[in-house]
């Protein structure tokens, strides 16, 4: 059936997308034909769109009415999703693996390095030295980009499902697997990626963002689910919208989820609340929305026959800056992994910008270390607590932050 939808709209894309589309308050600014746009990324004043059949384009977007491309480059593969890091552009090339480009001049990338993955390449993210790649029924792979010029395989982690999409945050890859629902893998040791915890969706998971401690996977014909991460081995869904298509892409900027719903096109949704998301605004696209990329009040939708800028300010009835869930309170979540061997991480919020202490203590009272103590803006941070140095026992960690205080019990175990 999708085919023959492909086929329709070659024959249409240029009738339809001269009729105004159905739309509650998101508006096209700017439009740019491709010849099969999945995935989107951008970097300064550019757009780097993965266009499937035609590899990776360039699109300078300084001006939103009038998107230019400005080059390409064509892998051997199909381009399916990509990343910006730094001056390399990471493309996510189906049949072909992983493919490097350097893209320092926008106008002319030249690929300087490839790993090429057995299974397909459907997704990736870049953060530090490695990039995180999801290649279908073998799984997520961890590629060691530190010289791009030769990416190398480091490690790997397969769970049953297809790895589809993947953001990275910390030391955690959450990754959209397909039927499996969400995973998230440690990789603080990237040769040994471990399982840290699970959340079954009803759908089918292709796309996933991250904000604020909560995971926002397109899960296709089950639309947005939202899942609370602040604790990776217990993650919990909290919420959902039923989109009209199938949720295939999904970026998160402050208040704000923005959905590439298929044949539905882009969906704004509202989610300051995690537990009640609520539509607030939609452009119902000329082709078929798949990937989504957001910056400031503008949506830049990788939306099959063309890549298609919005307008989404009307949608944003309440400012898309912080979000309104951050810090409602403060709080210090559980280590993980508690009982731990040598070292543990613990994650822990914080409300408003301030002095934020974290102090280990044994069970005695007797402090035996600080973790953190600095000044920190409201949000969702992380500590490594390494104890290779201390007996084994029960040990306390207090988080001071103005007047809040909070303790977790800590076992070391060797």
């Amino acid at each position: 059936m999708q085919r023959y939808t492909h086929v329709i709209l070659v024959v249409l894309s240029g009738i339809v997308s001269s009729f105004a589309q159905d739309s509650l308050n998101v508006t096209m600014v700017g439009s740019l034909g491709m010849s099969s746009a999945y995935g989107v990324a951008l970097s300064s004043n550019f757009a780097y769109v993965a266009d499937y059949y035609d590899g990776l384009k360039v699109i300078d977007i300084f001006d939103p009415a009038n998107p230019v491309e400005v080059g390409n480059f064509n892998p051997p593969g199909n381009a399916w999703a990509v990343a910006i890091a730094d001056s390399h552009a990471y493309v996510a090339d189906e049949t072909a693996g992983l493919r490097v480009l350097n893209v320092a001049n926008p106008a002319l990338p030249v690929e300087v390095g490839s790993f090429n993955s057995p299974g397909y390449a459907y997704g990736v993210a870049v953060s530090g030295n490695y990039a995180y790649v999801t290649d279908g029924d073998t799984g997520l792979w961890v590629v060691n980009v530190a010289n791009p010029a030769s990416p190398s395989a480091v490690g790997r982690y397969r769970t049953p499902g297809s790895a589809r999409g993947v953001a990275v945050s910390d030391h955690y890859a959450f990754v959209a697997y397909g039927t499996a629902g969400l995973r998230i893998v440690d990789v603080i040791d990237p040769a040994h990626p471990v399982e840290a915890g699970f959340c079954y969706t009803p759908g089918t998971a292709y796309g996933v963002a991250l904000s604020d401690g909560y995971a926002y996977v397109a899960d296709r014909d089950a639309g947005l689910r939202v899942i609370d991460v602040s604790y990776p081995v217990q993650p919990v869904e909290v919420g959902f919208f039923d989109s009209p298509g199938d949720a295939l892409g999904v970026a998160v900027l402050g208040n704000y989820a923005y959905v590439a719903d298929w044949i539905a096109g882009l969906r704004v949704v509202d989610v300051h609340n995690p537990t009640n998301p609520v539509e607030t605004g939609y452009y119902d696209t000329p082709s078929e929305a798949h990937g989504v990329a957001v910056s400031g009040s503008c949506a830049y939708v990788a939306d099959y026959f063309h890549f298609e800028i919005f307008d989404c300010s009307a949608a944003l009835p309440v400012p898309n800056s912080e979000p309104a869930h951050i810090g409602r309170n403060y709080s210090l979540l559980p280590a993980y992994p508690n009982p731990f061997n040598s070292a543990t991480t613990l994650s822990y919020k914080v409300a408003t910008s301030g002095r934020v202490r974290l102090i280990i203590y044994d069970i005695l009272g007797s402090r035996v270390g600080t973790l953190v103590d600095r000044t920190v803006a409201p949000g969702i941070y992380s500590a490594i607590w390494d104890a290779g140095d201390l007996a084994s026992g029960i040990y306390f960690c207090r988080m001071e932050a103005g007047n809040f205080q909070q303790a977790r019990k800590l076992v070391l175990s060797k």
